[in-house]
């Protein structure tokens, strides 16, 4: 990668479910939610166009201690040639 270019940004609630609700959503599908969204809010840009895809988070662990990255991308319906580095 060359040079790295924003194309969209989306920005999603926080909030945590009710205690007993069935609202709860793991992190790696949320995040596939968001990167979805990004794609849509920028028209002709192809999937395959992307060198790579790198998330992160501030407390890693349990469910979000996998690699964000690859697994979103997976996730989001990206192709198997974009990768997901580990940051």
């Amino acid at each position: 990668m060359k040079e790295a270019v924003v194309v969209s940004a989306v920005r999603t609630a926080v909030e945590r479910p009710a205690r007993d609700s069935e609202g709860y959503t793991f992190p790696m599908t949320f995040a596939a939610m968001v990167i979805k969204e990004a794609f849509a809010r920028a028209p002709g840009l192809k999937m395959e166009d992307v060198d790579d895809i790198t998330l992160g988070c501030a407390f890693p662990e349990s469910d979000q201690g996998l690699n964000l990255g690859r697994v979103v991308a997976m996730r989001a319906g990206f192709p198997h040639t974009v990768p997901g580095p580990r940051p």
